[in-house]
């Protein structure tokens, strides 16, 4: 187990391309560190720097107590975990798990006490003599899991690994990872573009966007306190609703207007985010997760300030919640950032466009009785409102209150 410490890690190929920016990261001894990101952020490629499969253009590199930038991957003392499982078809499983250790020359017999000890911790035991083809996509997962076990690293590197799985065995494999790793206790650098599995697996999670580290916290400080507009919109399911909206001072407090509507501010929020205050007669970014709405007809005296009105467009039924879709006659935020965000996350269609009316997104209570084309109010958690400046995408929150470690460049 170690450390692994990255300072000011660049990575710029030949054609001038820079896919990973002035990366800094401190991942601690045993911690679950996820790297999370749309396509081309940079965080496979920060993952190959630290495994020696590709060449650091600038900054360094620590494992342990070893600067390793000009060390090969085999004495970096990792072991890897890819999508693809990477398994060698015509050897067993025993065979495939103890691969490495013959090549390291392991006696024989601490060679099949390793093998068998992984095997019975991944659920393998009989499994052992089968091929490859002759196993499921998840226990083929387990066997490059095994893989990297048995040679006892100070770091697992796992790229996507759980991406050829189908949903439910995904749900399922990401379980039993989470408790492998708190049970080896081993420094885990874990790379995916699901922000789900991220948020359910990390210790902590590092958000990336065009090779720049955006934030990097536990998995709901995240949620709660989004550095900026492209954490906000990226961490989330469904996404963050982003409107434009107007705060004003009144009657010693402050509202926020959006549209023909307004709610408060409670003054707690106030308190949270002192830097509001320096936003009066300023036009922001509000954002509201759909999750803080609840139809009105189900929450017992629920003030009326702190509704919404509108008419049910859209009504999807989950089961466990039913998310609806309504408009509001307020203008959805088009800054730039966010226009990015919906081209970084491959939702163009979807992109965000001039206009009075936004579309807003709300996730209820599975006994609402809203149907497409019903007028209904909207109740809103005004203690869970987000602020964004319009301008630099920054989270607004105050000088001591907001995220301690992120970017604030959208």
């Amino acid at each position: 187990m170690a450390q692994i410490l990255l300072e000011d890690v660049w990575k710029v190929f030949p054609d001038g391309t820079e896919a990973v920016r002035s990366l800094d990261l401190d991942i601690v001894d045993g911690e679950f560190m996820v790297l999370v990101g749309p396509s081309g952020c940079g965080k496979t490629t920060a993952l190959r720097m630290v495994a020696g499969l590709e060449v650091i253009t600038k900054g360094k590199v620590v494992i342990g107590d070893r600067i390793v930038n000009d060390l090969p991957p085999k004495e970096r003392d990792i072991a890897m975990v890819f999508q693809n499982y990477a398994l060698y078809p015509h050897m067993s499983v025993f065979d495939n798990m103890a691969f490495g250790l013959k090549l390291q020359k392991v006696p024989r017999d601490e060679i099949d006490a390793r093998v068998r000890d992984a095997a019975n911790i991944l659920g393998l035991g009989d499994l052992l003599k089968r091929k490859p083809a002759a196993l499921s996509g998840g226990q083929r997962q387990r066997v490059a899991m095994g893989r990297a076990i048995v040679r006892h690293p100070q770091a697992f590197l796992m790229d996507e690994p759980l991406s050829n799985l189908d949903a439910k065995l995904r749900v399922q494999t990401r379980a039993e990872i989470s408790r492998l790793q708190r049970e080896l206790g081993v420094t885990t650098i874990y790379v995916t573009h699901d922000q789900v599995e991220a948020m359910t697996m990390g210790d902590r999670v590092a958000v990336m966007r065009k090779g720049v580290l955006q934030q990097v916290d536990d998995p709901q400080t995240l949620y709660e306190h989004p550095v900026n507009l492209f954490v906000a919109g990226f961490i989330g399911s469904p996404a963050m609703n982003l409107v434009e909206a107007d705060l004003t001072t009144s009657d010693g407090g402050m509202v926020v207007e959006l549209g023909s509507s307004r709610l408060p501010v409670p003054d707690d929020l106030l308190a949270e985010r002192p830097a509001l205050r320096g936003y009066d007669g300023r036009t922001i970014v509000l954002g509201v997760r759909p999750e803080d709405m609840e139809d009105a007809a189900l929450v017992s005296d629920a003030p009326v300030e702190r509704r919404l009105t509108s008419t049910v467009e859209l009504r999807e039924a989950l089961g466990s919640d039913v998310v609806v879709h309504f408009p509001i006659d307020a203008s959805p935020a088009v800054t730039e950032h966010i226009k990015e965000l919906a081209s970084d996350i491959d939702e163009a269609v979807a992109a965000p466009t001039e206009a009075t009316t936004a579309n807003i997104v709300a996730r209820l209570n599975p006994r609402t009785q809203a149907q497409p084309g019903d007028h209904i109010e909207f109740v809103v958690d005004t203690n869970r409102l987000h602020f964004f400046d319009a301008d630099t995408g920054a989270g607004i929150y105050g000088s001591t209150d907001g995220p301690t470690d992120g970017r604030t460049d959208a």
